[in-house]
């Protein structure tokens, strides 16, 4: 670090502005994106990754696909500055994939992604062996398909082979460590999503292990969220434009990552992200565990408590290509949004369950299914739309009614994500939840989640709520309409009493 850093300020010692690296290896994509230390984007790349379906219930990618789109985004991201320049990396991943490495650092076979549900008739039989009430406890983590811990216990059960020639079992952050670095080295925030990581401990769960059949050794390294995991290679120096020996710290996964792009990491403040899934979150203190919400570890230290919903803006993308025409008339998203900001609250009549493809919290069943009701002659693809836009938000503002009750004190939310650009459903969040919702200025909330973990960790700050304080900004806020509580509160109810009053009709 160049002593013009010490103190935040933000250019080295030859008056060139100093940077960080965030990197966002998300499913569809990987972003590196250099800021400063003010939260100003300075230059990016990006690259697609790809994800196969070859089979119903199976979504896989090719774990050489991660890298490659890392080396691509990094050599554009390092061919707009000069290298020389960046302080320090961390990566934000997604969470819930896992790949298997050979004894030359090799993918054995395919990844299995967070989208995968091939686990479906095995994990209830492999918590229940293991205890449900256990396994929460240890990993914060209510018995569900998603968490990795189930897929080693597929492999165990159907693909024993491949976990025997395995050497090293990696998520994202790992791996992409391990091409950086030359060695694997998970986060804490990376780890827990395997779901036998303990939360508490902070370290690999041997009890879970012992029932996967499965040594420690062939996983990573865990560390907290800044410290440093080791230098640019050569080999990887030549392969992304970055300097031999830059300094790379362990990141943390993406949802992590993004609470803390957006200052979240604080008593008082929600997180959410408008995206292809909904995820909002707050920090606390405690590990406080409920089936509302998933409890996940902080990069800061502490707690988040993470209520997630699988369909977001998939949900409302299904709405429009099934009730409105279809995506490729771009102006369909304005026309609906138009039309729906005319309708009243309630959508005259018109229930939506969003469990297109699943319910993670509050009922932990991976065959949910989404549900229209209440449908007349007069209602329109509009009417469709509003309600769907009111049933995610009344789904969030649920979960996040639910941790204050827990205790938490909560005022105000942060909103990033494609959603986040919709004056209406920014108003329907900050009705149904009751507090004032802001929007982030940057959309790349996890990078630069990312980023300012770096910053702390190359000395650029003293602390993540120093450095977040600086590097993030607000885009403007919603303040909550008093008078229309309880109507929201009414249409929560009836929303929530859809679920249950249908499951057996399509539960068998």
């Amino acid at each position: 670090m160049n002593e013009a850093h010490r103190g935040g300020a933000k250019v080295d010692i030859m008056g060139a502005e100093a940077a960080v690296i965030g990197i966002d290896a998300s499913t569809q994509s990987v972003k590196a994106i250099a800021w400063s230390g003010d939260g100003r984007p300075i230059a990016e790349g990006r690259a697609s990754v790809s994800l196969s379906q070859p089979r119903p219930g199976y979504a896989e990618q090719d774990p050489d696909e991660w890298w490659s789109a890392t080396r691509t985004a990094l050599r554009v991201l390092t061919s707009q500055i000069d290298p020389a320049t960046v302080d320090g990396i961390a990566i934000s991943n997604q969470r819930e994939t896992v790949a298997l490495l050979d004894e030359q650092d090799c993918a054995v076979g395919p990844s299995i992604t967070w989208l995968d549900t091939r686990v479906a008739s095995t994990y209830l039989d492999f918590a229940d062996r293991v205890g449900r009430d256990r396994l929460h406890a240890i990993s914060g983590r209510p018995v569900d398909a998603i968490p990795i811990v189930y897929r080693l216990d597929w492999l165990a059960r159907n693909k024993p082979e491949l976990l025997a020639h395995a050497r090293t079992i990696v998520d994202v952050h790992s791996f992409c460590a391990l091409h950086l670095t030359g060695e694997a080295t998970a986060s804490y925030t990376s780890a827990d999503a395997f779901g036998l990581f303990d939360i508490v401990e902070k370290r690999w769960s041997e009890p879970i292990l012992e029932h996967l059949g499965i040594p420690l050794e062939k996983f990573p390294r865990a560390v907290a969220s800044g410290t440093e995991i080791g230098r640019v290679t050569p080999k990887a120096a030549a392969e992304t434009g970055l300097n031999v020996g830059t300094p790379v710290f362990a990141g943390g996964g993406d949802g992590q990552c993004a609470g803390l792009g957006v200052n979240a990491m604080r008593s008082g403040t929600v997180y959410l992200n408008l995206g292809t899934a909904i995820v909002a979150g707050a920090w606390s203190k405690d590990p406080i565990l409920s089936k509302n919400w998933r409890t996940i570890l902080s990069p800061t230290g502490g707690f988040f408590l993470e209520h997630v919903q699988r369909d977001g803006a998939n949900f409302l993308n299904f709405v429009v290509d099934i009730f409105s025409g279809g995506r490729q008339d771009r102006d369909a998203f304005r026309r609906l949004e138009a039309a729906a900001s005319a309708l009243p609250l309630g959508s005259e009549g018109l229930l939506v369950c969003p469990y297109l493809t699943g319910c993670m919290d509050p009922y932990w069943n991976p065959n949910a299914r989404a549900t229209i009701t209440g449908l007349c002659s007069y209602h329109t693809s509009a009417h469709i739309y509003r309600a769907a836009l009111e049933a995610l938000s009344v789904e969030a503002a649920r979960a996040i009614h639910a941790m204050r009750s827990a205790g938490l004190a909560l005022d105000n939310l942060v909103a990033v994500g494609g959603g986040a650009q919709s004056p209406l459903w920014l108003r329907m969040i900050a009705n149904s939840v009751g507090v004032t919702t802001n929007r982030s200025l940057s959309n790349e909330a996890s990078c630069l989640g990312a980023a300012i973990i770096a910053a702390v960790g190359a000395g650029w700050y003293p602390s993540f709520g120093e450095a977040a304080a600086a590097m993030t900004h607000l885009a403007g806020s919603i303040a909550p309409d008093a008078e229309a509580r309880g109507a929201w509160d009414m249409l929560s109810a009836r929303q929530d009493a859809v679920y249950p009053a249908t499951l057996a009709l399509y539960s068998g």
